[in-house]
């Protein structure tokens, strides 16, 4: 009796085991890693448009149809890039090119997450943050998947776009309309985004060139792309001073403008840094920027949040 009934449970945790890894695998077509730095720029943006804290609930409803709507624009990118993605180290094991999820399926999958955020959105905030969320899926996975990524140099700029929409999408869900403040913070996310990703097409520069896709560090000089990633530092650091003047409406203060002014200084001195190995030769580390450009961004995020509530 006792052997019958192990032998009847067992089946129990395989399916179980089978269950968590097919789920994980759909979670994993959505890149919850890059979902969680887009949601990062939302919460800010919704607390200086309310000047304060949004109700609970609308936060949650943005936060919610914001993670659907990048789930959906990363699926349709893991979709349309799964020829790339077998040739690339970093890329192999997704979900697509394993064979743990069908394209058709993936592709079923984008289109359900998609309708999802609209109309979640739709009905939860303002129609202007769901037709933002349908506007930035489409760029995100036609316009900078099939055609910006795969044919020029300048990919990362024009992705840059569709990276900083879900400051305008929690901006509108809360007031339904744009202003200034939102404009900034959209350009912050804009700016930091070249050092950050140029930052890791050096590190996988070989990949992306064995892919036959024309990232700026596989096209130009290492040393070509350490000056740009300065350049674009430094403009990071003026556009977030910017919002101080702009934002004061909205109570944006000399609470946020002394750690924007500090976190950018460091953000400036770490591509400086970049550089100044690139120069020297050998192994000039980008990861290190990389990761100090995520610690910039969440660090100045909770600037503005901070300051918003104070």
């Amino acid at each position: 009796m006792t052997a019958l009934t192990e032998r009847s449970a067992a089946p129990a945790p395989r399916l179980a085991t089978r269950l968590r890894a097919r789920v994980g695998a759909y979670v994993g077509l959505t890149k919850p890693r890059i979902i969680e730095l887009l949601l990062i720029t939302t919460v800010p943006a919704m607390m200086v448009a309310d000047r304060g804290w949004p109700s609970l609930s609308l936060l949650f409803w943005t936060l919610l149809g914001g993670t659907f709507a990048a789930g959906a624009a990363n699926v349709f990118n893991c979709y349309f890039d799964r020829d790339i993605d077998r040739l690339m180290q970093r890329t192999q094991k997704r979900p697509l090119v394993t064979g743990e999820v069908t394209p058709r399926a993936a592709l079923v999958f984008g289109f359900v997450l998609t309708i999802s955020s609209i109309v979640l959105l739709l009905i939860t905030t303002t129609p202007l943050a769901a037709a933002l969320s349908a506007a930035a899926i489409f760029y995100y996975a036609v316009l900078y998947t099939m055609v910006f990524k795969r044919h020029t140099r300048r990919s990362t700029e024009w992705g840059g776009v569709p990276g900083a929409a879900p400051v305008l999408i929690g901006w509108a869900a809360v007031t339904g309309s744009l202003d200034w403040p939102a404009v900034v913070i959209f350009a912050i996310v804009f700016c930091w985004q070249m050092p950050h990703f140029w930052a890791l097409a050096l590190r996988f520069k070989d990949d992306y060139a064995k892919a036959d896709v024309p990232m700026l560090p596989v096209v130009t000089t290492a040393l070509s792309v350490g000056r740009q990633s300065v350049a674009w530092a430094w403009a990071t650091l003026a556009v977030s001073l910017l919002l101080w003047p702009v934002g004061v409406e909205y109570g944006i203060g000399l609470g946020y403008a002394i750690p924007a002014a500090l976190l950018g200084g460091w953000f400036v001195v770490e591509s400086h840094r970049l550089l100044a190995r690139i120069k020297r030769g050998g192994d000039f580390r980008p990861m290190t920027l990389f990761h100090v450009s995520i610690s910039y961004l969440s660090l100045l995020s909770v600037a503005i949040i901070v300051d918003a509530i104070v």
